[in-house]
């Protein structure tokens, strides 16, 4: 499938999806089917090993040459998915030799027709949207767990992508980091189509508009209701009862 890029927001319809490492016997996932809807937040849950991760890194292109794939994946507006994809992961993956600023720079500097001065700006500013203003000439190893996430926050931001691929971002965090971490997100990935992994029914619950659950060997997935309200959402007792709905949804494969 060749995949051009474009620049609005972009919403994703993956159909009977099928994927299959090649040095695998059986398939991770079949018949998967779930929608990702332009501008809103998705969650998937499921236990470690179904999939998950898969999913984003095959949406991502990092994939290619190491899975077989069938059904389809249609993108809203045409085929524009390739070169139009941040991907944020659990670890920050900042570069120990670089400052912060720089390190929010990295993605730019691969980036065609670049200007230095103007970048910079524009990571000066995103830095200070993430609350690290005077920060941007330390040293990775001068930050905080959390504070090093904020720099990666920043650095997704500055690829300046439709759709934002995130793999338990927040999950190294202690509780207090993580919530505000996540409405920190919500604020400025606004207008995004975010794709999020977790493990985590209520990260789930507060922060996304829809929910599926990776369920079965191979897995399939399943879309769960959550109430129509803005994110991020504070958690009452609507959510408790759903967030205990999905831990019995999830324990059938603990089983």
């Amino acid at each position: 499938m060749k995949l051009e890029p474009c620049d609005n927001s972009l919403g994703a319809v993956i159909s009977n999806g099928t994927l299959q490492y090649k040095d695998s016997a059986a398939a991770i996932m079949s018949g998967l089917n779930m929608s990702i809807a332009a501008g809103k937040w998705t969650a998937i849950l499921g236990k470690s090993g179904c999939g998950k991760t898969s999913i984003l890194r095959y949406m991502a292109g990092l994939l290619t040459d190491k899975v077989m794939w069938s059904g389809d994946i249609h993108i809203d507006g045409g085929e524009c998915l390739e070169g139009n994809i941040a991907y944020m992961a659990q670890q920050d993956l900042l570069m120990p030799w670089l400052n912060v600023l720089d390190n929010v720079c990295f993605a730019r500097k691969f980036s065609v027709n670049t200007q230095f001065n103007a970048n910079q700006a524009r990571a000066i500013e995103l830095l200070e949207r993430v609350g690290l203003k005077g920060h941007e000439q330390s040293m990775p190893v001068q930050l905080s767990g959390g504070m090093r996430q904020r720099v990666a926050l920043a650095r997704t931001l500055m690829q300046d992508k439709p759709m934002v691929l995130m793999d338990e971002p927040f999950s190294a965090l202690d509780a207090v980091t993580r919530h505000r971490l996540q409405a920190l997100a919500v604020q400025v990935l606004a207008g995004k189509t975010v794709l999020l992994i977790t493990h985590d029914p209520q990260e789930a619950l507060r922060l996304s508009d829809a929910i599926y659950i990776m369920q079965g060997q191979p897995a399939s997935a399943v879309l769960l209701p959550v109430p129509n309200s803005s994110i991020p959402r504070k958690f009452d007792a609507e959510l408790a009862i759903l967030q205990q709905q999905i831990i019995d949804t999830l324990e059938v494969d603990y089983v």
